[in-house]
């Protein structure tokens, strides 16, 4: 009997908001469904805010109203030959269920799946969802605090009870996000210093800090950077170190 193949269960996740766990979810989604080919499904879990849902809706109507992304919408579909990825709503607790029911309505074979999460962990179904992830990446800032509370949730989660399946894989891995150009890299190397005595893992990409992690498709714009229908452009992805990002990610997680 032939073994079905099992998603990888991803998530940014951090107890900090306003670092990027979200976009990031978005940015990685895209690059892996719509460039490298991947087939994935994204799971809203952050009730009530669902701000992937609310983007997907944005970025439909920027799209309509604007030739630029429609004519890229349109030559991507036709080059592709699939969907966009869907993004569905749900709460922590049933986020591993509802993902489950969702794949087999789609009937098609899932590489990826991603969790947002909410950002409090003692939110209901959180550690829960998160424990039974195959990966966890963590943004951190360089900031004290930012990087002290994600030291304390690396630290609370290793010592969560674990399965016990032996093929099952987890691994936990810190990545620096929005770094300043302009910030001392004695900082940086600072924190490394503790997080490698703690032998936690860290990833060597560094995605820098820009404006267009703010920023979504436009109306009027010409670029294309956060969105949920279309990837990163490649040029783009350079100037933030994305692409160093994404590979690096890819070597981690085998896809």
């Amino acid at each position: 009997m032939e073994t079905v193949k099992q998603p990888l269960k991803i998530s940014f996740y951090t107890q900090k908001g306003g670092v990027g766990k979200s976009t990031l979810t978005i940015l990685l989604a895209s690059i892996l469904h719509y460039r490298l080919g991947y087939n994935v499904l994204v799971m809203d879990c952050d009730f009530p805010q669902n701000s992937l849902i609310h983007m997907r809706e944005r970025d439909k109507d920027s799209i309509m109203q604007n030739e630029y992304y429609k004519q890229a919408a349109i030559k991507q579909f036709q080059t592709l030959k699939k969907k966009a990825y869907s993004i569905v709503k749900c709460k922590a607790e049933d986020a591993l269920e509802i993902a489950d029911t969702m794949m087999k309505e789609l009937d098609q074979t899932f590489d990826v799946v991603f969790f947002d999460l909410p950002g409090t962990a003692n939110t209901k179904g959180v550690l829960y969802t998160l424990n039974s992830m195959n990966y966890i990446f963590s943004p951190i800032i360089a900031d004290r605090l930012v990087v002290e509370s994600t030291l304390g949730f690396t630290k609370a989660f290793a010592n969560l009870p674990k399965n016990t399946d032996k093929s099952f894989k987890q691994e936990l891995w810190l990545f620096w996000n929005q770094v300043d150009g302009r910030e001392k890299t004695e900082l940086y190397d600072s924190y490394q210093r503790v997080i490698s005595q703690l032998d936690i893992p860290i990833m060597s990409a560094r995605i820098k800090d820009s404006k267009r992690f703010r920023k979504e498709t436009e109306a009027k714009g010409r670029y294309v950077f956060r969105s949920s229908l279309l990837p990163a452009d490649i040029n783009l992805m350079k100037l933030t170190n994305l692409s160093e990002f994404v590979d690096e990610f890819l070597t981690i997680t085998n896809l």
